[in-house]
């Protein structure tokens, strides 16, 4: 029977930015624990990320930006063959190491590979629990902690490789997903919706957005049940209008009330409300297809348990 995919690949643990980084492989492992101790781990369908093609990247990336990725990572592994430093930095928040490269490959292939599974029908829907996340990459930069756009990336996948006429891109990560914006706007086969924390970095989504931009900016603070509230109010018939045949989800849980890196005022049940309201639109109007990819999310109890409350919802467990 399909059931709820499960996507993830130990290189996404080798990606590092330095001691303390928030962006840390500990996150994964935080997911993976709770995954273990509550049970849910037990009811999903593990499957290995793949690496990216570097044609499917070029949908949403400039083919510049990818070469200069790599070769950063090529000049990197022989400085540190000769002694130099262990990380190339991107900006003031992002670096890559030497495994940083295979990591974001893996990361936007498990997507790729959830969005064929899917749409297959081999599964349900999918978790995929990657880093470095995706959603601040734009067509020809990285920035945020973020190299390539797992779901922007995912998005145009599901369009030009299977010949979808519409999906929608969820993004309820406590920052504006700018990069996602960056590369989608103006696709009318794409709807973006997503609520953010505003004025945050990265200081964007209010100026002017496309029209197939959806952005819900809302004021440090803001609690489960006025976010619940906008959601109903804008998204839902919104999405319902546009009835996508495919949703993906970027899962940022750095909205959570724990977490220092926003200031928001989110608990595990509003995700799990979120995501039950995404997948009553996906049950209406697309068979069910829905691929969630990790973005943010830095406290790592709270990360593990609305992380298992989003897959509760996926799953039906």
């Amino acid at each position: 029977m399909p059931a709820t995919g499960y996507f993830t690949h130990r290189d996404c643990w080798k990606h590092e930015m330095g001691a303390g980084h928030p962006e840390c492989p500990e996150r994964l492992d935080a997911i993976e624990d709770r995954l273990l101790i509550s049970g849910v781990g037990d009811t999903l369908d593990r499957r290995e990320a793949p690496a990216a093609a570097l044609s499917d990247l070029e949908l949403a990336h400039d083919r510049m930006h990818i070469a200069a990725l790599r070769g950063l990572t090529d000049r990197l592994k022989e400085d540190i063959t000769a002694g130099g430093p262990s990380y190339a930095q991107i900006d003031p928040d992002t670096s890559l190491n030497e495994h940083t490269w295979n990591a974001a490959l893996r990361a936007a292939g498990a997507a790729l590979a959830a969005t064929d599974a899917v749409i297959a029908g081999e599964i349900d829907n999918a978790f995929c629990a990657v880093r470095p996340p995706g959603h601040h990459a734009l067509h020809h930069k990285a920035m945020g902690f973020c190299f390539f756009n797992n779901v922007a990336v995912a998005a145009r996948y599901a369009l030009a490789r299977h010949g979808l006429q519409r999906v929608a891109v969820v993004d309820f990560d406590v920052h504006h997903g700018n990069g996602t914006e960056d590369i989608l706007s103006n696709d009318p086969r794409v709807l973006m919706v997503g609520f953010f924390q505003h004025p945050f970095y990265p200081y964007s989504g209010t100026e002017h957005p496309a029209a197939n931009m959806l952005n819900v900016p809302v004021p440090a603070y803001t609690k489960g049940q006025a976010v619940r509230d906008l959601i109903d109010m804008h998204w839902i018939p919104k999405l319902e209008a546009f009835a996508p045949e495919m949703i993906f989800i970027s899962a940022g849980f750095d909205a959570h009330r724990d977490d220092d890196l926003g200031l928001m005022g989110l608990v595990e049940q509003d995700y799990a409300w979120i995501t039950s309201r995404i997948k009553h639109v996906a049950l209406r109007h697309a068979r069910g297809r829905i691929v969630s990819c990790l973005e943010g999310g830095y406290n790592l109890g709270a990360l593990g348990r609305s992380v298992e409350a989003h897959i509760r919802v996926l799953a039906d467990v």
